[in-house]
């Protein structure tokens, strides 16, 4: 095992810069997972670790050693793609041990480790198999159990659940999840879906425009977001945004015909705000103030999808047996203390 640590990483493409000096610290044995919009640069700042993408400026280091200007298999690290990039005529035995057999290793090394990788991932009865005889769900744990036998310092994974269906991408978190307890490695996880890096990672780095925006616990990051774009970007449904200005006695909200106290220090009189609410935090009441467009029944829960005056949306989560019908006319009964505020200029948190 070992950290991982950036220090004002650069990356250009000729006059091109997509990554604006990132310090980031990863610590020995965290799961990590870098999550963002596409093309915000999660994918490139993985690379950038790995050595398959060169550093333009900035130090990288493992385990306390400089890797800036290493080649990759000098880096201790196994990375684990979102196309499982098997060998379709080896059996999964020899695809796991390909790299080991390549370096020299002697086959007696090399079925031990191949033997432990395929206990930890439940592959014992398809170590005979090949690729085309085994499930997608199948063919990534292969390409796992493959970085496993590396014996890598850090793992690396961008977006490996991409191409597996519903159902196969949460057996795999729970696999994925599995895996870093059992053997307490370093993982660095690329996604783009925010529910994987909420269930799965000890620390989240949210991306955007090759920037770091936030960095924290997924909890922590969901209550607490620095900006309207973590607040927005982190929890499904996504936070309710609605515009409001700052009078005497707490915030004009137009959308919902009210006035609000957030329990928050607040600027000058006249100033242009935005309010933040979880749908969760929110409940239907008695009112004519905003317009039921949709209603989604997940059966324990469902979701109201409303339109104030103004044409803000808003999203609602309703519980319970009563539940809004396309159509009706509701108001909204609010929390203060759930509020979050947020400059409308900045987009930074009020607090």
């Amino acid at each position: 095992m070992a950290g991982v640590e950036l220090t004002n990483v650069v990356k250009r493409y000729g006059d091109v810069q997509v990554m604006h000096g990132v310090d980031l610290s990863i610590e020995e044995g965290e799961f990590c997972v870098f999550v963002g919009p596409s093309g915000c640069g999660k994918s490139t700042l993985l690379r950038m670790i790995a050595g398959l993408e060169e550093t333009t400026e900035g130090r990288i280091t493992i385990g306390g050693r400089d890797v800036t200007r290493e080649d990759p298999s000098q880096r201790g690290v196994a990375m684990v793609f979102q196309t499982y990039a098997l060998y379709p005529h080896m059996t999964v035995a020899d695809n796991m041990g390909f790299g080991l057999k390549m370096n020299g290793h002697p086959k007696s090394e090399i079925d031990s480790k191949v033997s432990e990788a395929s206990r930890i991932l439940k592959l014992d009865e398809y170590l005979k198999r090949k690729p085309a005889a085994l499930s997608g769900g199948q063919r990534q744990r292969v390409a796992i159990g493959r970085a496993i036998v590396r014996g890598p310092e850090v793992f690396l994974f961008d977006e490996p659940l991409s191409n597996l269906d519903a159902e196969l991408r949460v057996e795999m978190r729970v696999e994925i999840a599995r895996l870093h307890k059992e053997i307490g490695a370093t993982m660095i996880y690329v996604t783009h879906d925010q529910v994987e890096a909420m269930t799965m990672a000890d620390k989240i780095v949210v991306l955007r425009a090759g920037r770091i925006e936030q960095v924290g616990a997924p909890l922590e990051l969901y209550r607490n977001p620095n900006n309207r774009f973590v607040a927005g970007f982190i929890g499904s449904p996504s936070m309710n945004f609605l515009k409001g200005k700052v009078t005497g006695g707490g915030v004009e909200v137009p959308g919902l015909q009210t006035t609000v106290t957030p329990a928050v220090t607040l600027p000058a009189e006249g100033t242009d705000v935005i309010l933040g609410m979880r749908p969760e935090h929110l409940s239907v009441e008695d009112g004519d103030t905003l317009t039921v467009d949709l209603t989604e029944a997940l059966g324990g829960v469902s979701y109201a999808y409303l339109t104030t005056d103004t044409e803000e949306k808003i999203i609602v989560e309703e519980r319970g047996d009563i539940r809004s019908d396309e159509g009706d006319r509701i108001g909204l009964s609010i929390d203060p203390a759930r509020i979050l505020v947020f400059d409308a200029k900045t987009e930074l948190r009020l607090r």
